[in-house]
């Protein structure tokens, strides 16, 4: 049974502070339709193949600009280049602008909650 100093650790500090709006609920449903979480990690869970994306938003320095976070993350997908050899390749989606801000959006929440300091990669 959680005792009411756990349950309060949990909601006050151990996740994101930012209430789970319509766009961060998109941006999730998306991840999971694209099982995004088979090649990357999300705060270390997940696959090895591609980066850790829980702190992408501030690695890329957008974490507090919305437009620059979604024009990033829709820009750099877009722009994976093909054909390389021993380069890994990520597919290419065709997600919509909704989205791409969706997505931004939630990864944005991700990077917000506090994960003290794991995983302990955080160059991705």
């Amino acid at each position: 049974m959680l005792s009411i100093d756990s349950h309060l650790y949990v909601v006050n500090e151990s996740t994101a502070k930012a209430p789970l709006t319509d766009e961060v609920v998109l941006g999730k449903h998306v991840w999971e339709k694209h099982s995004c979480i088979n090649c990357h990690t999300l705060h270390g869970e997940g696959a090895y193949f591609a980066p850790e994306v829980g702190n992408v938003m501030t690695r890329w320095g957008v974490l507090d600009d919305p437009d620059d976070a979604a024009e990033t993350l829709g820009s750099w997908m877009e722009s994976q280049p093909s054909g390389i050899e021993g380069r890994r390749q990520m597919p290419y989606f065709k997600l919509t602008e909704e989205e791409v801000r969706g997505l931004s959006e939630f990864l944005r929440w991700a990077d917000k909650t506090n994960t003290q300091d794991w995983p302990p990669n955080d160059a991705g």
